[in-house]
């Protein structure tokens, strides 16, 4: 049976009217550029100008905030904007105290019109979120003889997650002072808020301790592709330059300092400690058998204390097993074991980690740790896990029963070690391994691991990690951390819908961003327009 189907031209007319209005309702739909997308965003009907009569007003207790707004807006636009007392005329940025807002710290809003910018929150880093979003704003927009034509925007926001993390890698491979603040900044500009620094591994020791200097001067020798590459180390006073610039950031700064295996680098400055490794990870331990061993470990935990206000330490605690076999037939081990009734190698590391766990909490810190440690019976409220073996997520699950705070930091999509395509090649087995794309990263939550979350569970928030056995250079850092950071930063602080193509409209915007400072990206538009940085 054929169906005879006839419109007039009346309703063909209606038909495509209807079609068009459409077309233009999605050509028209205005997205707010700013990454991570803010809670609530509403374009306004105009502009605000940014050129050499600008001011700023601040209430007294953002005065340091004001000075960040003064130097981000000589930075990317060559405006010097003083600060004044009161606002009289137009052109005015104001930061101001929302007293309303009591619990809520890192909340801000935002109210723009063509006269003034009013940035409100109840305390300082609420105050820092409404600058970075509008600095992005600002960075975003043309800038026509002498003034920068700001859309306005009122905006309310605030994040999902307290603890939104980035780690870098730096035994492996050693980057320095300006690298570290330059990543310390897109954290900034991205409300990123915890720089996790692993700063000692098998490869290198990279920050100076003065009671053991030969752990910088000997262990820093070498890297994880030049085993006789000259010493690399971060002074202390590089140390407090490096937290002070974050500290400015709202950055909290965590030091790592593995142990008890991945200890290579400090065995090799002071092999008395060695605990012994195996054929394919030689001194890879500290020796659980020696008093010593404590004592040093902890001297040294007293030095990270100080350099470190965070009061937190990340003390490791990862796959001892890969080389803990000389444990076995060490005698001072074996009499450790009998005198504490320790019936196999498990339950020495446990030991050996339960005593250094205790040294950091009487210095006054949390303990923070890889999710081996959700075994151990530390206690709940006092230590941080972070789950990264996406193969094991019983060991997420033990960690939220037993009441643990947990870091979510799974391989995949948070290891940025790993490539971001599959036609890209210098990563740890590309092959065997899934890659992590923007879009994964942008697409995680909590739900994404099969865990049951009760309503008491404690997830603070969600952290990448890069690992450098593969990144050698500062280019590949940076096509290894772009756009990738981005898409984190949206994970960690959006709880609104995921939808990867209108992010993926606000990132094209930011690609211009990364050319102005010189970074070089994974264009994940035109894979062949940025070509992989070679080793």
């Amino acid at each position: 049976m054929k169906i005879k189907m006839k419109f007039s031209l009346k309703k063909i007319m209606f038909l495509c009217a209807f079609l068009g209005s459409i077309q233009v309702a999605i050509t028209q739909i205005v997205i707010c550029p700013i990454i991570p997308q803010p809670q609530k965003s509403q374009k306004q009907n105009t502009i605000f100008k940014i050129n050499a009569t600008t001011k700023i007003v601040c209430d007294d207790e953002f005065q340091l905030q004001a000075q960040y707004l003064q130097n981000e807006l000589l930075r990317y636009k060559n405006i010097a904007a003083p600060i004044k007392n009161s606002v009289t005329g137009i052109g005015f940025i104001v930061l101001k105290k929302n007293k309303k807002i009591v619990n809520d710290s890192e909340s801000y809003s935002i109210k723009m019109n063509g006269e003034k910018v009013e940035i409100l929150a109840s305390s300082s880093v609420g105050i820092f979120n409404g600058i970075t979003s509008f600095i992005q704003l600002v960075r975003l927009s043309d800038t026509k003889n002498l003034d920068t034509q700001v859309d306005c925007w009122n905006i309310e926001d605030a994040p999902q997650y307290s603890w939104r993390g980035l780690m870098l890698d730096e035994s492996r491979h050693f980057f320095g002072k300006n690298k570290v603040k330059m990543i310390l900044d897109w954290m900034a500009t991205y409300k990123m808020n915890h720089f996790h620094w692993h700063l000692t591994d098998g490869s290198g020791w990279r920050i100076e301790i003065k009671q053991y200097p030969k752990l910088a001067l000997v262990g820093g020798i070498g890297n994880y592709t030049n085993s006789t590459a000259p010493a690399m180390y971060y002074t202390q006073e590089d140390v407090k330059e490096i937290v002070r610039y974050a500290s400015e950031r709202f950055i909290v700064v965590i030091p790592e300092i593995e142990m008890p295996g991945h200890a290579t680098a400090a065995n090799r400055a002071y092999p008395e400690y060695s605990g012994g490794g195996s054929a394919k990870y030689p001194d890879f331990t500290y020796n659980p058998g020696k008093e010593a061993v404590y004592s040093c470990l902890t001297n040294i935990l007293k030095e990270v204390d100080v350099l470190f206000p965070s009061q937190m330490i990340h003390i490791g605690g990862d796959e001892v097993h890969y080389g803990n076999e000389k444990w076995a037939t060490d005698s001072l081990v074996r009499t450790l074991m009998e005198k504490e009734k320790l019936p196999d190698l498990k339950s020495v590391e446990t030991y050996f980690f339960k005593r250094m766990a205790d040294s950091v909490t009487n210095m006054g810190n949390k303990v923070l740790a890889w999710d081996e440690v959700a075994d151990s019976d530390l206690s709940p409220s006092n230590t941080i896990v972070f789950y990264w073996r996406d193969d094991k997520p019983e060991q997420l699950q033990k960690a939220l029963d037993k009441g643990f705070s947990v870091v979510l930091s799974p391989r995949h999509p948070m290891y940025f070690d790993y490539v971001q395509d599959t036609t890209l090649v210098y990563g740890p087995s590309p092959k065997s391994l899934k890659n992590n794309t923007v879009e994964d990263v942008y697409n995680f939550t909590k739900n994404s691991i099969p865990v049951v979350y009760s309503a008491s569970s404690k997830v603070l928030g969600i952290q990448a990690n890069l690992w450098t056995e593969s990144v050698v250079t500062e280019q590949q850092l940076d096509f290894m951390l772009f756009p990738r950071l981005a898409a984190l930063s949206e994970a960690a602080w959006s709880n609104l819908p995921k939808d990867f193509e209108l992010f993926k409209v606000r990132l094209k915007k930011h690609f211009d961003l990364y050319k102005a400072e010189s970074v070089y990206y994974f264009d994940v538009f035109d894979k062949k327009n940025t070509a992989e940085p070679v080793p």
